[in-house]
């Protein structure tokens, strides 16, 4: 074989090598088809988790080619656990990004499709076995509890009755309410007189309150655990022309609890904790960007939360966001 000869064939081995590689590289990037199950917008708090849902999915598949997002709104558990069969089988996803509308309902079909080889990543309300998921997203649901009950008692001066709204039956409500109750059970001057699910529903939350109201003619502190939730708290409040009740205390920082924070309108309404939708966009977008690349994300990532007052409420005030 001639000089020329030899050079010429390892050019083209070369060259292949370099096709060889490529291709090796093209096969193991695999697309990332991600599906995202969420609840439907029921209220504020869920219309803007689904507002950041679709914003993640409009700016990552923008900046990723290998990134396809399917996302699904559900009214109930049943019909989530029917999407996220869907999913599976028909959307042939590999990475799934899920609010589940309710922890125990949702494990097993969460479960399922894990079994198939799919990354799960849970937002929030937190499934009745952890096995069933790779990583875990939420907020702070121990401060999200404890700080309202430390507020309370600081308010009442260490003395008072207090009752309490809580959400549906998930780990996060527990989660909220083991810490809201361990701090009143350090201060027993302030007496717990009831405790119902009002389901984050400012209707049902008008229908405990007005029931709270009749059966109690003492009250200093409401609860309320959701800022939808204080909406009809306040409504049956004003509605029943109630003028013992000093505190009334939602949470998660609706813009508009937010501003009256700010404004000084409501002496009732002097404090809230934060709990921003937003978690859902940073959840997706941790997921997608760690399964284009091959990885894992930490099993726990938990997004503060703080005690939001007049001094700090223009940090939280977000006018343009739909919560």
């Amino acid at each position: 074989m001639t000089r020329f000869n030899r050079r010429a064939t390892l050019r083209t081995l070369a060259f292949a090598s370099a096709l060889l590689a490529a291709g090796v590289q093209v096969q193991a990037a695999e697309p990332v088809r991600l599906g995202v199950s969420i609840p439907a917008a029921t209220h504020s708090f869920m219309g803007g988790i689904n507002y950041w849902a679709n914003q993640a999915k409009k700016d990552l598949e923008k900046e990723h080619k290998d990134l396809k997002i399917t996302i699904r709104t559900a009214a109930n558990a049943p019909e989530q656990a029917n999407q996220l069969q869907d999913l599976s089988t028909v959307t042939r996803i590999n990475a799934l990004v899920i609010f589940p509308f309710e922890s125990a309902a949702l494990t097993r079909p969460v479960q399922q499709v894990k079994s198939k080889g799919v990354y799960v990543t849970v937002v929030d309300r937190g499934l009745s076995d952890t096995s069933a998921q790779d990583a875990y997203v939420a907020g702070d649901n121990t401060a999200f509890g404890r700080i309202p009950a430390e507020y309370i008692v600081q308010k009442l001066g260490g003395k008072g009755n207090v009752v309490a709204l809580r959400g549906i039956p998930t780990t996060l409500d527990n989660e909220r309410w083991e810490a809201f109750n361990a701090v009143l059970k350090q201060n027993p001057g302030v007496q717990l007189l009831d405790a119902k699910y009002a389901n984050w529903n400012r209707d049902d939350a008008f229908k405990v309150t007005q029931d709270y109201l009749t059966r109690f003619k003492d009250i200093d502190a409401i609860w309320a655990a959701d800022d939808d939730m204080a909406v009809g708290v306040l409504r049956a409040i004003d509605q029943a022309k109630r003028t013992d009740i000093k505190v009334v205390f939602g949470g998660a920082g609706a813009k508009s609890m937010v501003k009256t924070i700010m404004d000084g309108k409501d002496p009732r309404i002097q404090a809230n904790v934060s709990y921003s939708p937003k978690f859902i966009y940073d959840a997706i977008k941790l997921t997608a960007e760690a399964r284009l690349k091959g990885e894992k994300l930490p099993a726990t990532t938990i997004v503060p939360s703080v005690l939001i007052t007049p001094q700090n409420a223009k940090d939280f005030y977000h006018p343009d966001s739909p919560f």
